[in-house]
């Protein structure tokens, strides 16, 4: 099967090798690739869940402990991303996707066997923690090799519901665990129930569900992916040659601005039940934390489509004021004198939080559509400007070009030259899909951390949020200046 399962010719921009078989063949990827992202965010997001029912079950660990455990999974997988955005040209699609689902076992088994023992080291829960971050380097991998296999006009919308329906296990972990752990799902194979005193009354609970529960869905994935999924031979390259990123101005740009977009998705979910505790004391946040992860993660698709319809600049452009203006309406919302003070309005606060979720999602979906768009216009560019400097090289004679393409007549050079531009392009928008994805996690640590830090400094979470309005703001300018204004120098 892994001979057949190397693609050698791939070219989705050829309309008619699009229609005969490109498009089966990338729509079979891609939902492949979905349920594999879906369940890698799940185990990513897991510990939020699992922290909250350590201590029923009889660990004694601080606050402290426990907030590092929530929070190792980010920083991992946001480091990880790093490593994983290089993965798929050197490996494959398929053999990576494949592998790097099956390496979610670990965590997944790891914790369903850890928390059964109140004896077990905090040290262990360390390193499960640290393996959870799999799931968020996952994200790079997939994003960058779902992008190899669709045309630039179909890219938007193949990422985002990639991207999109990925992100939902965010919000599924958060909905499945709180049941799952009060059922024995596995009889004996899954080990006895913990015994729980909660408000006055006892009860039973199978914590190690929450680990359990994703590990014949993970193995099926892996399997499914490494006999379904294809291995493109063009998307080839080693990592000296996705490196020449890192002097592209453009992924730098993109990396600010998909913090902007994909670590405020990340970092409000983990953030969410938090802030909700302690500015609304008397409300029972995991009622509401999983909407605003649902909604962000649904929407990153209509992003993406939207991207496509109407370009990704413009969207990003406008996504990014109607963030800023969210942050200023949940300020607007919040309690008076600061953490668990008087007044406040839930619902508004909730549906200003709604909203930035929602834009996180736009977000997400026109920021990634924008980068593939960026990428082929540079290189084309170059290859365009090369074409004509060889050609006003020798007016009066025939066309030849010399160099490295020797003596090719110049319309069989010219499509040599955009035919390689258009493989440089896709390998390096590929590596800044995932380089710039593992920027983003990033705040999917320091949000969060923002909360905590203003809360202690000043009583209140406003100075965190007047900071991310400073952000916006600063991501606003860099769209308008280099993509949406007229004249940019990179419309896309």
């Amino acid at each position: 099967m892994a001979s057949t399962s190397l693609i050698a010719h791939w070219n989705p921009e050829d309309l008619g090798f699009w229609r005969t078989r490109g498009s089966s063949v990338a729509q079979r990827n891609l939902w492949i690739s979905i349920p594999a992202l879906t369940l890698a965010f799940a185990v990513w997001m897991v510990w939020s869940v699992v922290v909250v029912n350590l201590p029923l079950v009889g660990f004694r660990f601080s606050t402290n402990q426990l907030f590092w455990l929530a929070s190792l999974p980010a920083l991992c997988g946001a480091t990880l991303r790093i490593f994983y955005s290089f993965a798929v040209p050197i490996f494959g699609g398929r053999r990576w996707t494949a592998i790097s689902t099956a390496s979610l076992l670990l965590p997944a088994a790891g914790i369903g066997m850890a928390v059964q023992s109140p004896g077990t080291p905090y040290e262990v829960f360390v390193l499960l923690a640290l393996l959870c971050g799999f799931g968020g380097g996952n994200f790079a991998s997939s994003m960058s090799n779902i992008s190899f296999f669709f045309p630039k006009d179909k890219k938007g919308t193949a990422l985002g519901l990639n991207a999109g329906l990925g992100n939902l296990g965010v919000s599924l972990v958060q909905l499945v665990v709180p049941l799952v752990i009060n059922a024995s799902l596995f009889g004996d194979l899954g080990g006895p129930p913990q015994a729980v005193t909660k408000a006055g009354g006892s009860m039973v609970l199978w914590l190690q569900n929450a680990g359990y529960v994703w590990v014949p869905f993970i193995a099926i994935s892996a399997v499914t992916a490494w006999f379904g999924m294809n291995d493109l031979a063009e998307a080839k390259a080693t990592f000296a040659d996705q490196a020449v990123i890192f002097k592209r101005a453009h992924n730098w740009w993109m990396c600010w601005l998909y913090l902007g977009t994909f670590g405020s998705f990340i970092g409000y979910s983990a953030g969410f039940p938090l802030l909700i505790k302690s500015q609304f004391p008397g409300v029972n946040a995991l009622q509401y934390a999983w909407l605003g992860p649902l909604v962000g993660a649904l929407v990153r698709p209509v992003g993406g489509w939207l991207a496509d319809k109407v370009g990704g600049a413009r969207v990003t452009f406008w996504n990014f004021i109607a963030m800023a203006i969210g942050v200023i309406a949940v300020l607007q919302f919040l309690p008076n004198g600061g953490s668990g003070g008087q007044g406040g309005n839930f619902a508004g606060f909730l549906a200003s939080f709604l909203v930035l979720f929602a834009t996180s999602g736009i977000g997400n979906g026109s920021t990634f559509r924008m980068i593939p768009v960026i990428f082929l216009t540079e290189r084309t560019r170059e290859a365009k400007a090369l074409i004509e400097a060889r050609a006003d090289a020798a007016p009066g004679r025939p066309k030849q070009v010399g160099g490295p393409l020797g003596g090719l007549s110049q319309p069989a050079a010219t499509g040599g030259l955009m035919e390689q531009a258009i493989k440089d392009a896709n390998k390096e928008a590929a590596a800044v899909l995932g380089f710039s994805s593992a920027v983003g996690a990033y705040g999917g640590f320091f949000i969060p951390k923002s909360y905590g830090t203003s809360i202690s400094m000043t009583g209140g979470p406003e100075a965190a949020l007047y900071c991310f309005i400073a952000f916006y703001v600063t991501c606003i300018a860099i769209t308008w200046w280099f993509y949406s204004r007229k004249n940019a120098p990179m419309p896309c």
